[in-house]
């Protein structure tokens, strides 16, 4: 009864302000989103803003980052996306895998898909760093000249209940290099491009049988259950959406009666 009396709240709020706006304010905002988007899409290669998040090192792992983008996989990097999804989200997903890992073959190769690429790179010098700094391509081929994949994240620039943001599809790292802070390294960076593009939030979707992924964005990264996740509408689903948010537009149309 509280989420629904919560769901038709946020519903009669969102109305009022739909109510205040003219015609005309409401299309100038529609195209001023879509511009952000448009915009935001166009930057190919985020490192050229971040240029310190190029390379991560921590202990045993030392890494390097590259971009990439959907429609300009090679087919090794294809293969070892959807190899690496298989290990970490099957049990997860249980019996629906089947047909969710249908799902995440067609949006992998999408021309709005966008990516980070982490590279494991072993006894790396100044010469070899320079080199791979320098080519800051837009595809992820030549994995034998960067090094071993053993990370990726896929995110999209999109619109939610008429606010733009960044959309997190996919954030897998190999078991092996899991627990070296190189997940949280990889959420700062994307916040950071968010920020960047002018998208007034981060989304993402978690399954709530991965209790692991859930920790690690609500309690270490201080993500939220966002209003447009199914349990806020009174739905029963094996997942949930959060978010976090960067304006108080999106504050009021995304986060929900959580600390705001």
């Amino acid at each position: 009864m509280e989420v629904e009396k919560s769901a038709e709240s946020n519903k009669k709020s969102k109305n009022n302000r739909d109510k205040k706006m003219t015609r005309k304010e409401i299309l100038e905002k529609k195209k001023e989103v879509q511009e952000i988007i448009k915009a935001a899409v166009s930057q190919k290669d985020p490192f050229s803003s971040f240029p310190i998040f190029r390379h991560y090192k921590k202990k045993d792992l030392s890494v390097y980052l590259d971009s990439g983008c959907g429609d300009s996989l090679s087919s090794p990097v294809k293969q070892y996306i959807q190899n690496l999804l298989k290990v970490n989200m099957e049990a997860s997903y249980g019996t629906e895998w089947p047909v969710e890992e249908k799902v995440k073959r067609r949006e992998m190769v999408s021309s709005e898909a966008r990516y980070i690429f982490v590279y494991e790179i072993s006894n790396v010098d100044a010469n070899i760093t320079l080199k791979l700094s320098k080519k800051g391509r837009c595809n992820a081929d030549g994995m034998d000249d960067k090094g071993h994949l053993v990370a990726f994240v896929h995110y999209r620039f999109t619109i939610e209940e008429e606010i733009p943001v960044l959309y997190v599809y996919e954030l897998q790292l190999e078991h092996r290099v899991q627990g070296k802070g190189l997940g949280k390294f990889l959420m700062v960076l994307i916040e950071l491009i968010a920020q960047k593009g002018k998208m007034s939030a981060v989304v993402l979707t978690v399954q709530k049988a991965n209790m692991i992924a859930m920790n690690f964005y609500r309690n270490k990264l201080r993500y939220l259950i966002s209003t447009m996740s199914p349990s806020q509408v009174g739905l029963q689903t094996n997942y949930e959406l959060l978010c976090k948010s960067f304006d108080y537009e999106a504050k009021a149309g995304l986060q929900g009666g959580e600390d705001k």
